[in-house]
C-alpha cells in the first residue's frame, strides 16, 4: 500500500533574520512520503492541471533564472516540496502580497524537506501554505480546486492581520535600502508601528506620529472649533454653525442661503456629509442621517466647485488630489442600478477592499447618491432614455492626482491651516473650481482639517502620478543623516556567549549608556533584572528594543534560538562569535553536519552593519573563516599573541586583542596599548591560573567593547573590578 500524500511535521515562524534570509519566513518540515518516488514528470497530466490552475506560475524564474524557469523544472521533473514552495508563494502573490523568496531543501530523512517561504504575516502565510498543499494534492490526484476561493480567503486574512496601505507605505519607505530603518509592529492586528530602536525610535499609527499633539488631533475633530481658529487667522472657511435640531438646521440654512452642506461636527471619512442641499424638505430628510455619524450637526454654506485634498507633512505640501463627479448615460434598456454596474463599477480600479483607489457605488449604501438621483426624478429602478445623463455622485473618490496643478498661494494656505490646528501631518480638504488659481479669486474655502489622513489616494491614485508620501513622512520623522539605531550587539557561539554578553553590557553601562541585555540568565535593564531565565524568549528580547530608555542593547543568540525564531534585531553594530563545537548542536532541526552548524553561526556575522565590526576568536579556525562574510571591520582576539591569524591581522593593520607577558593588550597594526596586567583583573584571581576559556571570554568582551567605541581607559576601569559572580539586582 502506498502513501502518496503531503504532511506537515512542523512549521516554524522565524520572525527575524535567520539561516535563510534577512526577512521573516515560515519554515515548514514537510513529509512527502511515497511521492519521493514521483517527481512531477512521471505524474500523468500533472503539469497541465497545475498550470491550468495557476497559469501565472510562468512568471517564476526559479534556479534557471529566466521567465518560465520553474515550468521548465516541472517538465524536467522536480519534487512536491519544491512545487509546494512555488505554489504557496504564487497564492500569496495573487492575494496581493509582494516578494517571492522561497527555498526547498532536503533533510537527512528520506522524503522530508524544509520548505521556506517569505512571511509578511504569520497567519496569512500559514493559510497560504495549507491552501498550497490542498491545491497541489488536487493537481496530483486530478481533482478540481477553487483557486479563486483560496485567494479570496487570503485577501480577507490580509485585511484582518496585515498593515493597512497607509501604514505599509510608510514602513516600506523606512525599510528602503536608502534608509534601512528597522521597524517593530507594536499591535498584532493594528497599525501602531515603531520605527527605529530604543531611545532613537519614532512611532506611527497610520498617518499619525508621536509628534502629532493630542490637542491638535482633538481640535481637528471639532469642525466648528477648527473653522473658528482658521477664520481668525485669515483662512477662508464657509459660513455656518452647529445646530440643535431639524428646525434649527432649517433656520441656519435660511440665514446662510441655499444650497448648504449638512454634516456631523466631529465625523470622519465623509460619513454623514451631504452637499448641495437645496430645500427644507431635504434638510429634514438628511438631518437624522448626519446626526447618526457624530455628536452634533453643522449647517454651512455650500461652496461651488470640486473637493480637493492637500496632504501637508512637516509644514510642506507633498501631494494633492481631486474628487470626481460620477454619472451614467441611459441606453433606454437598463435601469440606473444596472447602468451603475456596467458603466461605473466595471472599472477595474473600483472595489470594496482598501487596495482599490475607487470604491464601488450602490445607491442602497449611499444616501447622498440616492438623494442626487431622486432630485432628477429617478430611482435605482428607473430606465433613463437613450443618451440621457444622470448624475449619481457629485463628490466621489479623491483619487485624481493634481499635485503639480496646485497654486503656490493655495499650497501655502493649506500649510498654514495645518500649523494653526497644530498637526504635523494633515489632510486639508478645500473646495474650489480651479485648483491652479488662488482660493480668494474664486470664493473657494477650506472645509476641513483632518488628522491621520488616508494615504492610499496619493500612493495609488485613480488617475495621475503616485506620490512618495511615505518617504515624506519618514523624512519628517528622521533627518537625512539621523541614525534610527542604537548600538546593538549580538553574541553567539557554542560556549562562552553569556559571560561575553554580560561583560559587554557591564562595560556599556559604566560608559554611561542605559543598556538592555537579553541572555540565558534573563533580561536586564541598566543592570536590573526584569525577566527571569524562564521568561526570556524572543518577545522578551524584543521588548528591550521597544524600550524608549534603552541607549544600547546586547543579545545572546544560541544556535537553537537562531534556528527556532531567528534574531530579534535586523542588523547589529557588533557581532561576536566565540567558538564553534558542531557536535554540541546535533540532534535538532535536522542539523547533523559541521557545515550546517557553521551556517547557523554565520548568521551573526552576516548581520554586521557596514560601519560595524565582527569580533572573532582567532583561535577557532571555523570562526576565522567567517571574517570574509563581514560587511564591516573584523577584530580578532586570542589568548596567544603568537597566533598566526593575529599576526597576519596585525600585519594588515587590523585591530586585535591578545595576552602577552601577562598583559591584556590592544593593538592596531603594530601599535600596542597595554590595558592591564592579568593579576589586576578581579575575575581572574591572580591571573596565573586563569582557565583558557575564562580568559578567552574576557578577551572577547574587551574586543567587543573596543569595537563599540568604548575607550581603553573606560574598559580598564570596568574590567578590573568586574565580578561576574556578584548577585544581580532583580525587579520582577
Amino acid at each position: 500500500m502506498t502513501n502518496k500524500t503531503i504532511d506537515f511535521l512542523n512549521v516554524l515562524h522565524l520572525r527575524g533574520p535567520n539561516i535563510w534570509t534577512y526577512r521573516s519566513v515560515l519554515e515548514a518540515w514537510v513529509d512527502i512520503h511515497d511521492l519521493e518516488d514521483c517527481p512531477s514528470n512521471v505524474i500523468p497530466g500533472f503539469y497541465e492541471r497545475l498550470t491550468a490552475m495557476l497559469p501565472s506560475l510562468i512568471e517564476h524564474r526559479c534556479s534557471i533564472g529566466e521567465r518560465g524557469g520553474f515550468l521548465q523544472r516541472l517538465r524536467d521533473g522536480t519534487w512536491p516540496g519544491h512545487i509546494l514552495e512555488h505554489v504557496t508563494l504564487e497564492l500569496q502573490n495573487l492575494a496581493g502580497i509582494p516578494g517571492g523568496f522561497g527555498k526547498a531543501r532536503e533533510t537527512p530523512l528520506r522524503g522530508v524537506y524544509k520548505v521556506v517561504i517569505r512571511a509578511w504575516d504569520k497567519d496569512v502565510s500559514l493559510a497560504a501554505l495549507h491552501r498550497g498543499r490542498e491545491l497541489l494534492m488536487a493537481a496530483i490526484e486530478g481533482r478540481p480546486y477553487d483557486v479563486d476561493a483560496a485567494v479570496a480567503e487570503l485577501r480577507d486574512l490580509i485585511d484582518t492581520h496585515m498593515l493597512g496601505p497607509s501604514t505599509r507605505c510608510i514602513v516600506e519607505a523606512a525599510a528602503d535600502k536608502s534608509r534601512r530603518i528597522p521597524f517593530i509592529r507594536l499591535l498584532a492586528e493594528g497599525n501602531l508601528v515603531q520605527l527605529g530602536y530604543g531611545a532613537r525610535q519614532r512611532r506611527i499609527w497610520t498617518a499619525e506620529t508621536d509628534r502629532t499633539p493630542a490637542i491638535a488631533e482633538s481640535i481637528s475633530r471639532e469642525k466648528d472649533l477648527t473653522k473658528y481658529l482658521l477664520s481668525s487667522c485669515g483662512v477662508p472657511v464657509p459660513e455656518g454653525r452647529i445646530v440643535s435640531d431639524v428646525q434649527d438646521a432649517i433656520d441656519a440654512a435660511d440665514d446662510i442661503g441655499y444650497p448648504v452642506v449638512v454634516k456631523p461636527s466631529d465625523g470622519n471619512h465623509a460619513r454623514g456629509v451631504f452637499t448641495n442641499v437645496r430645500s427644507p424638505e431635504e434638510i429634514a430628510e438628511l438631518f437624522p442621517l448626519s446626526a447618526a455619524e457624530g455628536s452634533e450637526v453643522m449647517v454651512e454654506r455650500f461652496v461651488k466647485g470640486a473637493e480637493h485634498r492637500i496632504l501637508v507633512v512637516g509644514g510642506k505640501m507633498v501631494a494633492a488630489t481631486k474628487g470626481d463627479m460620477v454619472s451614467v448615460v441611459g441606453d433606454g434598456r437598463q435601469t440606473i442600478d444596472e447602468l451603475i454596474e456596467s458603466q461605473i463599477n466595471s472599472d477595474p480600479r473600483r472595489g470594496d477592499e482598501h487596495e482599490f483607489p475607487l470604491y464601488r457605488i450602490r445607491l442602497d449604501r449611499y444616501p447622498a447618491a440616492q438623494m442626487e438621483v431622486a432630485r432628477q426624478g429617478f430611482t435605482g429602478a428607473s430606465v433613463p432614455d437613450q443618451g440621457q445623463e444622470v448624475m449619481v455622485v457629485r463628490t466621489s473618490n479623491m483619487a485624481f492626482d493634481v499635485t503639480d496643478q496646485v497654486h503656490p498661494d493655495t499650497a501655502e494656505l493649506a500649510c498654514l491651516a495645518a500649523r494653526i490646528v497644530g498637526l504635523d501631518i494633515a489632510g486639508i480638504d478645500l473646495v474650489c473650481e480651479d485648483i491652479s488659481r488662488p482660493l480668494d479669486k474664486q470664493h473657494g474655502a477650506v472645509v476641513e482639517v483632518n488628522a491621520g489622513p488616508g494615504l492610499l489616494m496619493h500612493i495609488k491614485p485613480g488617475v495621475g502620478e503616485p506620490r512618495p508620501v511615505g518617504e515624506a513622512i519618514v523624512g519628517h520623522l528622521f533627518a537625512k543623516d539621523e541614525d534610527s539605531r542604537i548600538p546593538v550587539v549580538g553574541v553567539t557561539g557554542s560556549r562562552g556567549k553569556t559571560p561575553v554578553a554580560r561583560l559587554m553590557a557591564h562595560l556599556l553601562r559604566i560608559s554611561g549608556q542605559y543598556t538592555g541585555l537579553a541572555c540565558s540568565e534573563g533580561v536586564f535593564l541598566d543592570g536590573r533584572q526584569v525577566e527571569t531565565p524562564e521568561g526570556t524568549n524572543w518577545d522578551a528580547a524584543e521588548r528591550v528594543l521597544m524600550n524608549r530608555l534603552v541607549e544600547a542593547a546586547v543579545f545572546e543568540n544560541s544556535c537553537r534560538s537562531i534556528l527556532a525564531e531567528g534574531t530579534v534585531y535586523d542588523r547589529c553594530l557588533v557581532g561576536v562569535v566565540t567558538n564553534i563545537d558542531p557536535e554540541l548542536h546535533y540532534g535538532e532541526f535536522y542539523i547533523e553536519e559541521p557545515e550546517k552548524v557553521w551556517n547557523v553561526f554565520r548568521t551573526q556575522v552576516d548581520l554586521v552593519l557596514s560601519y560595524g565590526a565582527a569580533v572573532l576568536n582567532a583561535e577557532d579556525p571555523a570562526v576565522v573563516k567567517m571574517a570574509e562574510l563581514s560587511d564591516g571591520e573584523v577584530i580578532f582576539y586570542g589568548v596567544d599573541s603568537r597566533n598566526e591569524v593575529l599576526l597576519r591581522a596585525r600585519a594588515e593593520g587590523r585591530r586585535t586583542v591578545f595576552v602577552r607577558d601577562g598583559q591584556l593588550t590592544l593593538a592596531t597594526g603594530e601599535v600596542e596599548e597595554l590595558l592591564a596586567p592579568l593579576a589586576e583583573i578581579n575575575m581572574l584571581g591572580n591571573g596565573a591560573g586563569a582557565q583558557p576559556g575564562v580568559l578567552s571570554n574576557l578577551l572577547g568582551g574587551i574586543a567587543g567593547a573596543w569595537a563599540l567605541g568604548i575607550s581603553p581607559a573606560m574598559i580598564r576601569a570596568g574590567v578590573k573590578p568586574y565580578d561576574p559572580s556578584a548577585p544581580l539586582r532583580a525587579d520582577y
